[in-house]
């Protein structure tokens, strides 16, 4: 994600069965119309699926919490299932600011601002922690983490962390893994002190975001400002493999596995649609066109759909995993710019950060329809919809397994 700053990621998988590797020919008409969409329709083609593969068996990452349904990675994810640790948490939208220094919290039943926290300078994502209990603040030129009890909403005592511009957790919740995006490092680190284990440096510029395997044994990469993907071995914290994806200036934002574990997704703001990625076997990904600046990627509560934020042209477009294709496209009424953000607990609303319009975009999952437009502070990012569904935190806005 462009930063002002600059110029312009134990339990046994099922086996698949082998089978032929399927083209599909079908189109999906992506409405244009306002606020619920149902406007003309433009066709955009299906992504070819992928050829399904003999897995053999093996065993999640060491400590990884077992995986619910190898079918589904985001079984847990269901309306409402909230884990005990913060089914008592109150219901708040946390923005942050990246030139304001400030993060405003949102209470999601009456659209309206109830407090604002500063925090460190520029401020990029509001990050849930792997055990729950801590909402982290990447003040990325600040060189700082800012932990927010997400209980009483209070800020506590800043944490000294270099570049820390995204963060993530391995899935057995041992390391916190901080995208040191300007140092060109992933930083592996104790997620409760943040005091440095191992660091991997990156020959790539602009790590960014990421996501991992259904094993939680690797995870995908994406580095902005070179266009490129990397794969990470999660146990030996090593980057194992490294590409150039196959578009000139090439800026990979968001990732996100399919519900199968089959597929990364990556959201690619100037090629204009997502890559379409084999993990596995890290090959050559294809582009499937989503709309102008594609950028955040959010799955649906009962895991059909990914929304898809195309921040270049004010409108969030509807994939269905199991068609692979798009099949509706939102239009925000009057345009905006949505970028960052999650899913309601009960998977009705989609919020998203208004990136260059100072405000924050409340979208009914149903129908596409704005239902509120709130102003916050100058830039905000990568907003946390928190609580949400889930056993435990992978990082970013909230990656929930």
């Amino acid at each position: 994600m462009r930063r002002n700053t600059l110029p312009a990621f134990a339990l046994t998988r099922g086996c698949l069965a082998t089978a032929a590797l399927l083209a599909l020919a079908a189109v999906a008409a992506c409405g244009t119309g306002d606020k619920g969409g149902g406007g003309p329709a433009t066709k955009t083609a299906a992504v070819p699926a992928p050829a399904k593969k003999q897995r053999p068996v093996v065993q999640g990452l060491p400590g990884m919490p077992p995986v619910l349904d190898p079918k589904d990675v985001y079984a847990a994810d269901r309306p409402g299932l909230l884990s005990p640790v913060v089914k008592d948490f109150p219901s708040r939208v946390y923005v942050p600011n990246t030139e304001s220094d400030t993060v405003s919290v949102i209470d999601p039943q009456t659209y309206k601002i109830v407090e604002t926290i500063r925090v460190g300078r520029q401020p990029q994502h509001v990050v849930p922690s792997w055990d729950l209990k801590t909402l982290w603040v990447n003040n990325n030129r600040g060189h700082t983490l800012t932990p927010i009890d997400p209980r009483t909403g209070k800020a506590g005592e800043p944490v000294e962390v270099h570049d820390p511009y995204n963060l993530y957790f391995t899935p057995n919740g041992k390391y916190a893994v901080v995208m040191a995006s300007l140092d060109r490092e992933l930083v592996f680190r104790d997620p409760h002190t943040m005091k440095t284990v191992r660091t991997e440096p990156v020959t790539c510029y602009g790590v960014n975001h990421a996501d991992f395997s259904m094993d939680g044994r690797y995870f995908i990469v994406s580095c902005e400002f070179s266009g490129e993907l990397l794969k990470v071995d999660t146990e030996k914290m090593k980057v194992v493999g490294q590409q150039k994806l196959p578009f000139e200036g090439a800026m990979p934002q968001d990732v996100k596995l399919s519900p199968d574990g089959s597929t990364f997704y990556i959201a690619d703001m100037m090629a204009d649609g997502m890559w379409v990625l084999d993990g596995d076997r890290f090959t050559k990904p294809t582009l499937l066109p989503t709309g102008k600046g594609t950028h955040g990627l959010y799955v649906s509560r009962d895991s059909r759909e990914m929304y898809v934020s195309n921040r270049g042209e004010g409108t969030i477009s509807v994939f269905d995993f199991a068609r692979r294709e798009v099949t509706r496209k939102w239009r925000l009424p009057g345009g905006g710019s949505p970028d960052m953000g999650g899913v309601s607990a009960d998977g009705k609303v989609l919020w998203l950060s208004g990136r260059y319009n100072a405000e924050v975009y409340a979208i009914d999952t149903r129908t596409g329809a704005e239902l509120a437009r709130i102003k916050v502070g100058s830039g905000p990012h990568g907003l946390a919809v928190y609580p949400q569904p889930g056993r435990y935190s992978l990082g970013h806005t909230g990656v929930f397994r």
